[in-house]
Order: structure tokens, then C-alpha cells, then sequence
């Protein structure tokens, strides 16, 4: 396994947790020297994985707190190495003086994610729990945190490395049909490598589909608005944040960027992106905002279609750009503005004013029951990340590389696009990334974990 480039033998302190005044907080330690400087701490000797009631000193003798610690010995903690937790009453200013302390003591101040990296270093969890360990803690929503949770206890990541072990199988195989191309063996052909390797694409595609699952259930419902210039996206989307995060004019073209905000309809959260209007323009700024509004087409779970009530057919040269998107909602907007018994609204469309708040009700509940329909659909899945979809389509095109380098009888070439497959198929769990990337990816940790 990888090793994530920290020190590995000093002793890590921070606060785990911070309730405020009248809960609990903890402060953590981890490494050769924390029970020693626990022990320090409190005067009392600790024996492992039994909570004692101590009274937490300074190195002058001044009681500071008092609460619990606990103990446990290496390896049988959550980082590999002795652990000491030092629970406290919630008050920062308290648990902010137990780490001082420490670190008189010769504890360090740990950066974020370093206790979940040392877990990573010590074969604790894989590089896939330990992300699942921060999205538990950061889950938005009861769907998303039993996701997590099955991604911690390892789901996700043995469905990888069981795909691992099939790649290894056979590119032992195709290395070995190189080596005894002479030889006349049914075991070795091209064409049993070529059904074996479709059948590791196949379930692979299936894995795929499950991490994009999990990966929305993660980060929520990605919404794009789109619509021709002034038709109200920005305005729609202040009314359905409740804030005045876009800015609004009578100016067609104001919006020239992506605007992104995470809002919750109902009981689930949803990701708004604001894009510039569609339309056929020269202005080279405008045209840059357009191909960004196009490109986040792409990438959406649902599309929110923003049209003029009184002008609704002002996308329709823009229509087959909206083809591929999984959801849609077609939205006439600015109804407040239509003549008395005026009724342009067709098929499923719905009307709504962003501006005095009509409609919108009903908005937020068509919204509501398609985030929940991705929801369930993707009840069962296991929490993953977007780098985990990206090195596993990256797997899955390296497979297709081999597939057709086997047709092509070019079995070493077949062989080197199989190594790289695995690689990307490995840097899911950790055993492929570089320290450097793993660094980048354990420093988004909240500190104390």
C-alpha cells in the first residue's frame, strides 16, 4: 500500500470534537508517546479501553477540566498506534488549553486528516474508507450517510479489489500468451483473453454505475438552469436559495459565468448552477459563457429549462443540446407578467414567477420528487467521490484499449493497456496514487480526523 509522506513516529494532538458549553469535547492524541503524555496530563495511570475519571493539569498542577480518558494500544486502535481521547466539557477555550498543554508535553499540533492518514499508513482502512470516513461526517442526508457507512465498512472497496484480482489474472495470462506464443494452448488464446476481458468489462460498467449513484448521493442533485438570456435563470435561482446570489438587470447577457449554489428543496439538498443564456452571439466573453454553460449540460442530473412565459418557444433552436439530460423541467417563467386569462403554458410546463413567488411550491415539489427518485434508485449504493468515477472510466477505456489491441493479434500491446487499467482500477483504494496526491487528498480532512 502507499504511504502517505507524514512523520510516523511523532505524536499527533488536536480537537477531535467541539460540542460548545454544556456538551463534551474530546481532544485526541495518536502516536509513541500519547498515553505517556495523557498520563502526564491527568496523573493517573490508564489501562486500555477502560474510561477513567480524571481531572485534567497543566504542568504547574492547576486543575484545568475534568472528564474522561480513555486508552488504546496499538495496533488495536483506529489509527494502528497508541491512542489516547481526553473527553472534556464542550468549551473551546477549554479543549484549546488540553492541546496546548499536550503539545508542551511533546505532542504536534496534527494538520487535517492526519489521524485518518495514519490509519491509511498503518493498513487500518484504504484510501476509499478513509474518504468515506469524512463523508459520513459530512453527510446531508440520512440516504447519504448509510452510503458512507457502507463505503466505510469496505463495500465499494472490495468490489474493486476483486476486479483488481480478476485484471491481475489475466494479465497473467496475456503475459503468458506472449511468452508461449509458439505454443498451441486454448488456455492462452485470443480469443478466451478477449471473453475473459469483456466479462471484467462488463461488471466493471456495473460498478461504474453504482460509484455514479453513490456519487450523487454524496454531493446531491446537480441542477443546471439554462434558458435564452432574460428569461429569469438568475432571478429563479435567488428565489429558490432565498438569497440574492445572482445579480439581476433588464441587460440580456448579464450572466457570463457559472454561478453555483447548494440549496435544500424539501429533504434534500440539490447543487443550482446559474449559466449564461442561450443565444447565438459575437461578443467573445458572452460565447466563452455559452460553450461553460453547454460543457455543465454535460454533467447534470436535471435540467432546469427557463423560458419567458410570454416568448416559450425561445429555446427551440437550442433544443437537441438538452437531449441527453436524465431530467428535465420546463419552466415558464415571469407568469406575473401575462395578460388576465392568458394561458401560453404547454404540456408539462410548469408556470412560476420568480418575482412575486407564484408557483414556486410547486417548482420545489417537482424538484423534490425527482431528487427522490435518484435517491432511491440508488438506495444500496455505497458512497464514492468524483476521482473514484474518473479513475474507474479511465479503467474502463484502458480495457477497451486492450480489447481491441487483442483483436488486432497485438497481445504486448494489449498486455501494456491491461498495467495501465490496473493502475487507474488501484488508485481507487490508494495503491497506485502518488504521496504527493494523496497528500492533496487526506489535507481536505477536517482536522482531528
Amino acid at each position: 500500500m502507499s504511504k502517505h509522506p507524514l512523520p510516523p513516529r511523532d505524536t499527533l494532538v488536536a480537537i477531535a470534537t467541539a460540542s460548545g458549553a454544556g456538551g463534551v469535547g474530546i481532544v485526541r492524541l495518536s502516536g509513541p508517546q500519547a498515553l505517556r503524555i495523557a498520563e502526564a496530563m491527568t496523573g493517573r495511570t490508564l489501562a486500555p479501553r477502560q474510561a477513567r475519571y480524571v481531572r485534567f493539569r497543566d504542568p504547574g498542577g492547576e486543575v484545568i477540566d475534568d472528564g474522561l480518558a480513555l486508552a488504546f494500544r496499538a495496533p488495536a486502535s483506529f489509527t494502528g498506534e497508541d491512542v489516547a481521547e481526553l473527553q472534556a466539557h464542550g468549551s473551546p477555550a477549554v479543549l484549546r488549553q488540553l492541546v496546548d498543554i499536550a503539545i508542551t508535553h511533546g505532542a504536534r499540533q496534527a494538520g487535517p486528516g492526519e489521524f485518518s492518514a495514519r490509519a491509511f499508513e498503518n493498513g487500518k482502512l484504504d484510501l476509499a474508507q478513509a474518504e468515506a470516513l469524512a463523508d459520513l461526517i459530512a453527510a446531508g442526508s440520512a440516504h447519504a450517510a448509510r452510503a458512507a457507512r457502507r463505503s466505510l465498512d469496505g463495500a465499494f472497496s472490495r468490489e474493486v479489489e476483486q476486479l483488481a484480482a480478476r485484471l491481475m489474472a489475466l494479465r497473467v495470462q496475456a503475459e503468458a500468451a506472449i511468452d508461449f506464443a509458439d505454443e498451441p494452448l486454448e488456455t492462452l488464446s485470443e480469443a478466451r483473453l478477449g471473453a475473459t476481458l469483456a466479462g471484467i468489462h462488463d461488471d466493471l460498467a456495473r460498478l461504474r454505475s453504482r460509484a455514479e449513484a453513490g456519487q450523487r448521493l454524496r454531493d446531491g442533485l446537480h441542477a443546471v438552469i439554462v434558458g435564452p438570456p432574460n428569461a429569469g435563470k438568475s432571478s429563479l435561482l435567488n428565489a429558490l436559495s432565498r438569497s440574492e446570489r445572482a445579480i439581476v438587470t433588464d441587460i440580456a447577457g448579464t450572466t457570463r459565468d457559472l454561478l453555483r449554489e447548494t440549496v435544500r428543496v424539501g429533504d434534500v439538498e440539490l447543487t443550482l448552477v446559474d449559466t449564461a443564456g442561450l443565444r447565438d452571439t459575437q461578443d467573445a466573453i458572452e460565447r466563452e459563457g455559452i460553450r461553460r454553460a453547454q460543457a455543465e449540460l454535460a454533467q447534470a442530473d436535471l435540467v432546469l429549462i427557463v423560458l419567458d412565459a410570454r416568448a416559450p418557444q425561445a429555446l427551440a433552436p437550442f433544443e437537441s443540446q438538452l437531449a441527453g439530460a436524465p431530467h428535465r423541467l420546463v419552466i415558464h417563467n415571469k407568469a406575473d407578467l401575462l395578460d388576465a386569462g392568458s394561458d401560453s403554458t404547454s404540456g408539462d410546463a410548469l408556470r412560476v414567477s420568480a418575482r412575486d413567488g407564484s408557483g414556486l411550491l410547486a417548482l420545489e415539489a417537482a424538484i423534490a420528487a425527482i431528487a427522490r427518485s435518484d435517491l432511491a434508485a440508488g438506495e444500496g449504493a455505497f458512497s464514492a467521490r468524483a476521482r473514484h468515477v474518473r479513475a474507474l472510466a479511465e479503467t474502463a477505456a484502458w480495457l477497451g484499449r486492450a480489447a481491441d489491441e487483442l483483436a488486432a493479434s497485438k497481445p504486448e500491446l494489449a498486455a501494456e493497456a491491461l498495467r495501465i487499467a490496473q493502475e487507474h482500477l488501484g488508485e481507487i483504494t490508494g495503491r497506485t496514487l502518488p504521496d504527493d496526491l494523496l497528500g492533496a487528498i487526506f489535507s481536505t480532512f477536517c482536522i482531528g480526523k
